[in-house]
């Protein structure tokens, strides 16, 4: 069974022009800034892109075969890739950054999320930050999501590629059309986008441009700021609520939203996922918040809950803003933060990482194992509240779980090579591979990559894009039987 090519390239025709479109944005903020300079690269760049895109989408001949799961996991990757090497152009061209794994590195992070950068102490002029603002905000609901709202249609083929590129949310069960099913979901982040702009714009001393950009940085859960020193250069609670508020929206499970809609409580109150995730923040809050006032890192309880909400907030959610400087803080706050790496925030939301309900299937089957240890002979399901959790679920998840910390631990491993040391070389893989960008050691709360080696780099775009696809879109394409699935061993 071959795989459908001509659609894929019409696909990632269309993708490119997309990308293009969206370039237009930085251009015109270039013009009201007077940078000629990002105007034309941004203009040039965004014309030949959508030019191109849209020959390939309109001349090129569909395959008249039906799309298959391998066919729509080739798409997501091929699309991932090839808005990464887009979205890098514009970096490069720019002269602030001196290579080409730098540039795609900033790409890569922008599309997948991630609250990194590989530049240092520079700083980009603002078309470049907005351009980097939009690729979050794209790359947070997935980028062929948003082409499935835009295509006249996709048939049975738009819902393989939203299983896909976002298979968490195969966990919750909802049964729209994907087309349908995806206008609503953007609808619902255009809505929490623009609410967001407005509580920061007439809430504070934001200007237009700056809680824009703020507001596409938070509620993509990527921890994009406007000020390079991040939250804390506003030094304003209200701000930080609802920076907080908006990522933690952002990071619950948004098929959540379709319920609210349809006003269906019964569904958000039953939710074990949702109940588990907020009482975790809470319970982890208290806990940093003690540390931090029991050895008197800050003077008063207020502060030390302020700090404590914000950066479990900011893990938790996998979006990576910064507060204050929590590698200061003492060892067991930091153990907790490092752990909350490997959790992130619910299933079909923006936030990265394993995702909560993962964990409670695998804390609900460890519970199962120690109860047939006591009664060998005994029947016990896997539950989740109300919910039995059938084994192929079951499966799923443990071997998710196992992969991704293989993966974190090769991950580790290869960084270690380049000469990090453990507490740095560990702290970037989980950090990675949740989308975080934060971390530990000498890349700190900042997310500074630059002491990376280009080839590094390279490598630690593929842990990003590995992280924000959930691993099996990525991996399955290096199987030999995904590409001859005629000769599958057995045994």
């Amino acid at each position: 069974m071959g795989l459908v090519y001509k659609t894929m390239v019409c696909i990632i025709g269309l993708i490119a022009g997309i990308s293009g479109a969206f370039m237009l944005l930085p251009m015109i903020c270039a013009f009201y800034y007077h940078d000629q300079e990002a105007a034309q690269i941004f203009g040039l760049t965004g014309v030949l892109s959508l030019v191109i895109g849209f020959l390939i989408y309109k001349f090129m001949p569909r395959s008249r075969h039906s799309m298959h799961s391998r066919d729509a996991y080739l798409i997501v990757f091929a699309a991932w890739i090839t808005v990464s090497i887009i979205g890098a152009v514009p970096y490069y061209l720019s002269g602030e950054v001196t290579s080409i794994c730098d540039a795609l590195f900033e790409s890569v992070a922008g599309f997948t999320t991630t609250g990194a950068t590989a530049l240092g102490e520079s700083h980009f002029s603002e078309p470049f930050i907005l351009w980097k603002a939009i690729t979050h905000w794209l790359g947070a609901m997935g980028i062929l999501i948003f082409v499935i709202t835009v295509l006249p249609t996709m048939g049975p083929g738009g819902q393989r590629i939203v299983a896909a590129e976002s298979p968490g949310a195969g966990l919750s069960a909802t049964s729209p059309r994907s087309k349908d099913l995806a206008k609503l979901l953007y609808l619902i982040y255009s809505t929490l986008t623009l609410a967001e702009f407005l509580m920061l714009y007439f809430g504070s001393d934001m200007g237009p441009f700056e809680a824009l950009i703020n507001s596409l940085g938070s509620i993509s859960t990527a921890g994009l700021t406007f000020h390079p020193s991040g939250v804390a250069y506003y030094d304003s609670v209200y701000v930080e609520v609802v920076l907080s508020v908006f990522t933690l929206l952002a990071s619950i499970n948004f098929l959540l939203f379709i319920y609210l809609i349809k006003r269906n409580f019964n569904h958000i109150k039953r939710s074990y996922e949702l109940r588990a995730y907020l009482a975790f923040i809470a319970v982890t809050t208290l806990l940093i918040t003690a540390d931090l006032t029991s050895t008197e890192a800050y003077q008063t309880f207020g502060a030390s809950l302020r700090h404590a909400f914000f950066t479990v907030t900011s893990f938790m959610t996998t979006s990576g803003l910064v507060l204050s400087d929590y590698n200061t803080w003492p060892t067991f706050s930091k153990m907790i933060l490092f752990t909350m790496l490997f959790m992130g925030g619910c299933v079909a939301s923006t936030s990265g990482s394993i995702k909560m309900l993962r964990i409670l299937v695998v804390l609900r089957l460890i519970k199962r194992g120690f109860f047939k240890k006591l009664h060998p002979r005994s029947v016990k399901a896997v539950k989740l509240g109300d919910n039995n959790i059938n084994s192929a679920m079951v499966s799923s998840v443990t071997s998710f779980v196992a992969l991704y910390f293989a993966t974190f631990l090769i991950g580790s491993a290869v960084l270690a090579i380049g000469g990090s040391d453990l507490e740095t070389a560990m702290g970037a893989a989980a950090s990675l591979l949740s989308t975080t960008g934060a971390s530990f050691g000498d890349i700190g709360a900042s997310g500074n990559y630059s002491l990376f080696s280009g080839p590094l780099k390279l490598f630690m775009c593929m842990l990003m894009l590995i992280g924000r696809l959930e691993m099996y879109t990525v991996f399955l394409i290096f199987l030999p039987s995904f590409w001859n699935p005629n000769r599958v061993r057995t045994g």
